[in-house]
């Protein structure tokens, strides 16, 4: 069931837990120390996004988990899909640890660790990065429109439309991600699950009363370079979490260097470890 995934003097530890629909979640642990599960956002998964590089930074303190999030990389893919089965992915994963982990989340990915949290999922206390609790942009259908485009079999559209409709990244940004064939090619298998995430953050608005719930202390964190409205969401969570704490990353942008959010989240878990 485990094998050596990397050739870093101390190897990831690869493992599956089963989800409560049965579905088979991919994860693996890196490091020594108290448990530390890293959640990923849209299209992100083990080997495509920031999770590998956050937990080698973290893993001489942390024993790092990081995970496939259903529908990418080596995890499954049960239909119909619900933001719940995904609270229950995580769930798993937490389970997994054999203890009761601290959380960190990026994007989306903050956005489904605050649907846990929220849920009484057990943690020991979460740090969240830019959940994108934005609003939707130009009024547009996100889940219509990439239903749409996914049902015509056009997952290259997809991930276009996510990258300038929905994030507002340049229209050039997708003809670079195409230069960048192997990347590429792993942003088609996963555009699916793009879905996947439209649905998990409903209406891109912070879900002040479901977040009221949330009885693990939480630190929502935001980059100085962020947009108002992304900057904005993070304090109505810090605000909607009963004792939350709020942060500005200087400098840092939605892709943070794995260093701040070293020092933002060490420092924070540090002082509720206590």
């Amino acid at each position: 069931m485990s094998k050596s995934t990397t050739t870093d003097a101390a190897p990831a530890v690869a493992g599956r837990v089963t989800s409560a629909d049965g579905t088979t979640i991919a994860y693996e642990r890196i490091g020594t120390g108290p448990a530390l599960v890293l959640v990923d956002g849209a299209m992100c998964y083990r080997d495509l996004g920031p999770a590998r590089d956050v937990a080698r930074q973290l893993q001489d303190r942390y024993t790092v988990y990081t995970y496939d999030r259903r529908g990418r990389g080596d995890s499954g893919d049960t239909q119909q899909y619900s933001p719940e089965r995904e609270v229950e992915d995580l769930a798993a994963v937490i389970a997994a640890t054999g203890e009761t982990p601290f959380v960190m989340g990026q994007s989306s990915g903050a956005g489904l660790a605050l649907e846990a949290a929220a849920a009484g999922v057990p943690m020991r206390a979460l740090v969240t990065y830019e959940a994108p609790y934005v609003g939707i942009r130009d009024g547009r259908d996100y889940v219509g429109d990439l239903r749409r485009l996914l049902d015509e079999g056009k997952n290259g559209k997809a991930v276009d439309y996510f990258m300038v409709k929905m994030v507002a990244g340049p229209w050039f940004m997708p003809l670079m991600m195409r230069m960048m064939r192997k990347n590429w090619a792993k942003l088609l298998t996963v555009a699916p699950t793009l879905l996947n995430d439209a649905l998990l953050m409903g209406r891109f608005e912070v879900p002040v009363d479901r977040l009221s719930a949330i009885e693990v202390p939480t630190l929502a964190l935001v980059g100085g370079k962020a947009a108002p409205e992304m900057l904005a969401a993070q304090q109505t969570i810090a605000r909607a979490v009963p004792g939350a704490e709020h942060q500005v990353l200087e400098g840092q942008t939605h892709m943070v260097s794995p260093a701040a959010l070293d020092a933002a989240a060490h420092s924070f878990f540090q002082r509720k470890a206590a």
